[in-house]
């Protein structure tokens, strides 16, 4: 199926089968702490999936491509949620700036993003390919089912 994108597939599944993807490969170096590290402050414990660094670089490679810039503050903004504050009202509450950087890296090391000369990060042409082809086999998969 020619000329598929990422915006051509559903988000869930496009999430799904690039973490899949990353992992299987091995490439995504993956840090020593991510068993132990909460993804926000207005959490309580850590993620229960173990696979969770992935499925995290996979959205914030879909999110970039989606978006042609992005820093660390955006995505902050962007995976943040609601504090529970007791019986006050609930205010957002940013996510962890330090996970959000090291996925940064880690897609940076693979080649998936490149460093933007104005401000944050953005897709590289290889990245690119890479989204898309797996966007396009999840096409092929469904068109197929």
């Amino acid at each position: 199926m020619a000329g598929v994108t990422v915006k051509d597939v559903s988000p869930h599944a496009f999430v799904k089968a690039y973490a899949a993807y990353l992992k299987r490969t091995g490439k995504l170096e993956v840090p020593k702490w991510v068993d132990l590290v909460k993804t926000a402050t207005h959490k309580e414990l850590a993620p229960y999936d173990p696979d969770w660094f992935y499925v995290r670089a996979a959205s914030v490679a879909r999110h970039i491509y989606l978006r042609k810039q992005v820093g660390v503050g955006a995505l902050r903004k962007n995976y943040g949620g609601r504090k529970n504050r007791g019986n006050r009202p609930h205010h957002h509450s940013d996510a962890s700036g330090s996970v959000l950087r090291k996925v940064l890296q880690a897609l940076e090391k693979i080649k998936v993003l490149e460093k933007d000369d104005v401000k944050g990060r953005c897709i590289s042409q290889d990245g690119q390919k890479d989204l898309d082809r797996i966007a396009a086999q999840i096409a092929r998969a469904s068109e197929k089912a």
